[in-house]
């Protein structure tokens, strides 16, 4: 739905309110009108109910108010004697609409000096279980969320098995699109393997669903700094259809909200009004060699060919750290490293038992058609790319039938376009086009691991309403389930030069706080 129609279905839901509660409202010594006023209603409300007024800005974050919104029920019907579990599950089934019941029929009084305070262990424990979940739904939202490097993509600047911290707020936080869903919960829910949210992916369904039309237009809180190149961003994929985030076979297109694709971490080579290209797998930005960060590692595939049968793959792996695995390449026993950085490289080439190493590189012109924007004319790979020009916000390019498919999904599936094409002439929302006004900026994600990441080279732009945040902290790694990495833990992502782990700063703060809090406890017992 639009703002308008959002706008329309508050006001609707308001006068629900109003006619279901006037009377109580009234019983409760108020007006009768303050039932009906917006916002304004919710904060008597809360008078009425003997809570906080502050609530009533938690029933307007999506997904948090799911939880809220039958605390209120609930706590409605208390605020009237409704006590009994009867009450409770009258209350939550008819999705509040037990009011009306009080309104009308039922013989209530209101209970002015009610206690809040649980009656039962078993309810304490479901309050405090509650207003946690609350709590941490608002930071997971809004501030900062938790997340786990699950491949090499960002090798040597970010592990597999390393845990984030990433900031919601630096770019910006995204309220959530999707209204009716889990908290905390992303594409799918654990174990059960089903979606989190109600939506309708159906194709020739999603665009009339009820469900579908519960889905907020994209907004998004002001950040306190713009994307820099070079820097690492955790976004949603853009051509993400697939079933769900361990599915990359799918049977079938699914369809998913924007805050529902898939969460991916890459480096931003290129930002919104750059001209990129690729030669030989490094990245090129306006023409200069793009310079990344000191704790930045490119890293390619090779072919190596060693002198004797002796030679063990795993120990040269484990020995020069060299990233992802390995694997017989052909007869003549020669190896496949996936992924090698310079700083092994130069390690590696001089072991006594390997008689060559090549670089496992596509050669210009060489077209696959894995790669973006997949179409026949144009002839790139992983290794050679582009020129590319990166869409900028409120920048008008000239558009035609050659330029046509690498901005052909920019103009329909990002900024909402209808397009067709007849002879020569391109019809935008069916008015003949020869130039176009991008409407928001776009961004070039790539892995460092140039020959095992699946990045832009596949799919394209990355538009700014699919990024997600900042990762600015790693908090906890493991090499496998066993092996914890004590240097990484408490590191932050950038900045330059190694890393400093401030863990045990943190174990020394942690441990003087706990016995600073024990040392006042029993201060204040002797007094």
């Amino acid at each position: 739905m639009t703002l308008m129609q959002w706008f329309i279905f508050i006001l609707i839901i308001q006068v629900i309110h109003g006619l279901g509660t006037w009377k109580l409202y009234i019983k409760a010594g108020k007006q009768a009108w303050e039932a009906f006023v917006p916002v304004y209603n919710g904060v008597v409300l809360m008078k009425i109910i003997n809570r906080p007024w502050w609530w009533v800005i938690l029933l307007f974050l999506p997904i948090v108010n799911l939880i809220m919104f039958p605390v209120i029920w609930v706590e409605t019907a208390r605020s009237f004697g409704k006590n009994t579990r009867l009450d409770t599950f009258l209350a939550v089934i008819t999705l509040g609409l037990y009011s009306y019941y009080l309104n009308y029929i039922a013989d209530v009084a209101h209970k002015k000096d009610r206690s809040i305070t649980p009656t039962s262990g078993s309810g304490e424990w479901t309050s405090s279980i509650l207003f946690a979940i609350v709590a941490a739904t608002i930071v997971h939202t809004y501030f900062i969320q938790p997340f786990t490097i699950p491949s090499s993509s960002l090798e040597k600047s970010l592990l597999v098995g390393d845990f984030l911290f990433v900031s919601k707020f630096h770019y910006g936080a995204r309220v959530p699109m999707t209204t009716v869903a889990a908290p905390m919960v992303h594409d799918t829910i654990p174990k059960l393997g089903t979606k989190s949210y109600l939506f309708n992916d159906k194709f020739e369904e999603r665009k009339t669903s009820l469900i579908n039309k519960l889905q907020l237009p994209y907004l998004r809180f002001p950040g306190f700094e713009k994307i820099d190149r070079n820097e690492i961003v955790v976004f949603n994929q853009p051509a993400d259809t697939l079933l769900d985030m361990n599915n990359f076979r799918p049977d079938r297109n699914y369809y998913k909200p924007i805050d529902k694709k898939t969460n991916l971490v890459k480096r931003c080579v290129g930002i919104p009004g750059d001209t990129l290209e690729v030669r030989n797998g490094f990245v090129y930005i306006n023409r200069k060699k793009n310079e990344l960060p000191d704790r930045a590692h490119l890293q390619f595939s090779y072919l190596v060919q060693p002198k004797t049968n002796q030679f063990n793959p795993k120990f040269i792996k484990d020995r020069y750290d060299i990233t992802d695995n390995f694997w017989i390449a052909n007869k003549q026993n020669t190896y496949y490293f996936s992924a090698i950085s310079d700083e092994a490289l130069a390690k590696f080439k001089n072991h006594p038992n390997v008689a060559s190493i090549t670089p496992n590189k596509r050669i210009k012109g060489e077209r696959d058609s894995s790669i973006f924007p997949h179409d026949p004319a144009y002839n790139w790979n992983i290794d050679f790319f582009g020129p590319l020009y990166i869409p900028e916000a409120g920048k008008t390019i000239d558009i035609n039938l050659d330029v046509l498919p690498l901005y052909k999904r920019v103009i329909t599936e990002y900024e909402g376009n209808s397009l067709k094409t007849e002879g020569n002439q391109i019809f935008i929302n069916g008015e003949i086009a020869n130039t176009y006004t991008f409407k928001q900026d776009y961004y070039w994600m790539m892995g460092d691991n140039r020959h095992n990441s699946i990045d832009a080279r596949a799919w394209g732009f990355v538009p700014f309403d699919h990024v997600v945040g900042k990762p600015v902290f790693i908090w906890m790694s493991w090499d496998g389930i066993k092996n914890p990495r004590w240097e990484r833990f408490f590191t932050t992502v950038s900045g330059s030069g190694k890393a400093t782990s401030f863990f045990i700063p943190f174990l020394i703060l942690l441990f003087g706080w706990i016995g600073f809090n024990k040392w006042r406890a029993k201060r204040k017992a002797n007094n």
